[in-house]
């Protein structure tokens, strides 16, 4: 395909999206599907440009002045690869299979329209219900948030310390010319290709043997601020694929014991292979069994319960970019409920002077301090441990410059950390 086909092609499969209200996975998983002249190389180029045109929706509709798929891709091509007015023309040729060529008022528009006055949601490319949130969250630098979630998301790894160190893992993926994360002492960063894309590492010897984990930086950082260590008792309420649960059976060095749990038994399908090539051996995954109580042995038992909580995933917009697009307010709504509820679960596991680790990937306070607050309120009894002293505690103290300026917890986010957006708060319970 020529690279204006891919553009027609990506135009074609957001209005799929559009018109359907379907993730951005499936329509382009049709597409290729129906399209199975396009080789692996077409579909990724394709993918990239269908991506990059839900990250800068908003604002492409702003410059384009219309708010259509090809505005979409074609703002995109601008605002964040960078091309000119000139050579999107080019592009836009009409011929073969290239888009329409541009009208006088898109080229003009792609020439001079700015972003300048454009208001906060667009210039940030958020939904618009969700101003007043980012507004509470981050107040002037809203916009600017906003943008830093629009962008592409890097490729980290957590290097897996049951069996290997970070110099082995660099050696082991020195093709691929890792470097080491800023902020993480168990991470590496891949670079990106051109059109956003990481490497795979599926047939990678260091995957497949378990040397490293695919983990965000701000996951690990997580990871490491929950300050488990070697002979407790953790419980990991919401282990999903259990990403997390395999950082703490690292960190605990095997001693000890990790519970994965998760109220949908089907998210903890991935983690039995996944501890297998990890060669996590303390952890014990306590999948639901219909009305069963599959965690009664565990009442006022544990050191540590970990609530990865449920949320709406704003903080991971860079790499579910449609997903901003699909929310709605009803979710944030429903999301909430469930972080209360599992936040009073979380409390009958713990034992006297045990730590309740709230972690989320959002960037709205309503999903965080909010939360945190109202449990505080709820149950007097805990205390919240102070941000610079779990982050020195972690062995992390430049963490500390993230403490929120709304409540007493730590916040990471793209601008500010270079991570995704993430929430970590620590709770002492009662002794």
């Amino acid at each position: 395909m020529t690279p204006s086909a891919r553009l027609s092609a990506a135009i074609e499969v957001l209005a799929d999206i559009e018109a359907r209200r379907r993730p951005a996975a499936d329509a382009l998983k049709d597409w290729g599907l129906a399209h199975r002249f396009a080789g692996s190389k077409d579909r990724a180029a394709v993918a990239s440009l269908v991506y990059d045109g839900l990250r800068r929706k908003s604002s492409s509709a702003w410059i384009m002045g219309a708010d259509t798929p090809r505005a979409a891709v074609l703002g995109a091509l601008r605002e964040l690869r960078g091309v000119g007015a000139e050579s999107i023309a080019a592009l836009c040729s009409g011929e073969g299979h290239a888009p329409t060529p541009l009208s006088d008022d898109e080229h003009a528009r792609l020439t001079h329209v700015r972003l300048d006055d454009a208001p906060a949601h667009v210039r940030g490319d958020y939904p618009e219900w969700l101003a007043p949130s980012f507004a509470a969250a981050f107040a002037d630098d809203a916009a600017e948030e906003g943008r830093a979630l629009a962008q592409r998301a890097p490729l980290d790894v957590r290097v897996n310390a049951l069996k290997a160190d970070r110099a082995k893992a660099m050696k082991a993926l020195a093709h691929l010319r890792p470097e080491p994360t800023l902020l993480s002492p168990i991470g590496l960063r891949l670079p990106l290709a051109e059109d956003g894309r990481g490497p795979s590492l599926q047939g990678e010897p260091a995957y497949v043997k378990g040397l490293v984990e695919v983990q965000d930086e701000g996951s690990q950082l997580a990871a490491l601020l929950s300050g488990v260590h070697a002979g407790q008792q953790v419980l990991d309420l919401c282990a999903g694929g259990g990403g997390k649960a395999l950082a703490f059976a690292a960190m605990m060095e095997n001693k000890g014991q990790v519970y994965a749990t998760d109220s949908d038994g089907r998210r903890l399908t991935p983690i039995y292979p996944r501890l297998e090539r990890a060669g996590a051996r303390n952890v014990q995954v306590r999948a639901p069994r219909g009305a069963d109580d599959r965690l009664a042995d565990l009442h006022a038992r544990c050191d540590v319960v970990v609530v990865d909580a449920p949320c709406t995933g704003t903080g991971t917009w860079r790499r579910n970019p449609d997903a901003k697009w699909r929310m709605r307010p009803g979710a944030l709504a429903q999301r909430l409920r469930e972080q209360d509820e599992i936040l009073e679960k979380a409390v009958e596991f713990l034992k006297p002077n045990g730590r309740l680790v709230y972690i989320t990937c959002s960037v709205l306070r309503e999903e965080n301090e909010d939360r945190v607050a109202g449990f505080l309120g709820r149950h007097s009894g805990f205390e919240p441990i102070d941000p610079t002293r779990l982050a020195e505690a972690a062995g992390l103290p430049e963490i500390a410059r993230f403490a929120s300026p709304h409540g007493p917890a730590l916040r990471l986010t793209p601008r500010a950390a270079g991570t995704d957006g993430f929430f970590v708060a620590a709770l002492k319970s009662p002794a």
